[in-house]
């Protein structure tokens, strides 16, 4: 997860307006989190060209982790091409992907959220059943927009039974 206030003194300070959350339990290495936290920010359109992401010195003392987790997670970041390091200035957002406009996106979310997600844990899903259902469901569909039907043997049928 990815938090950004709305900061409209952002411009020229130092203070980056995004915070990163860190899940101890996920079994996800912590640079690896904040590499995805940054991504998943970009192409959601929380982040843009131009923003700054938390100084590693910030990051290390809200999170209190090593300053070399931040920096191999910049450094990834970097070498991707996602973001930009200004040594002495700080890291920002230098390339993002094309993406749905932000209020097409909070319109899906919503709908995800009160449709899908809604029925799934009705159903008696819990979150990991969710991730598994929505994961399988996202490779079909894939793979069917590729023009190629799903040959998995894990692939649900209409009835719900696999295939």
């Amino acid at each position: 997860m990815i938090d950004k206030y709305n900061n409209s003194s952002k411009m020229n300070d130092s203070v980056s307006s995004v915070v990163f959350r860190l899940d101890p339990r996920s079994g996800i290495p912590t640079y690896l989190q904040l590499v995805q936290q940054v991504e998943s920010a970009i192409r959601l359109g929380y982040l843009v060209r131009g923003d700054q992401l938390p100084r590693i010195k910030d990051v290390v003392t809200s999170l209190s982790i090593n300053p070399n987790t931040v920096l191999k997670a910049y450094r990834d970041l970097e070498q991707q091409g996602l973001v930009i390091a200004r040594p002495g200035i700080g890291t920002f957002v230098e390339a993002a992907p094309e993406t749905v406009g932000l209020s097409e996106l909070t319109t899906l979310r919503r709908s995800l959220v009160t449709g899908w997600l809604t029925e799934a844990a009705a159903a008696g899903l819990d979150e990991n059943g969710i991730t598994a259902l929505f994961t399988s469901a996202l490779f079909d569909f894939s793979r069917q927009s590729q023009g190629r039907s799903s040959t998995r043997p894990d692939s649900l049928d209409e009835t719900g039974g696999v295939a």
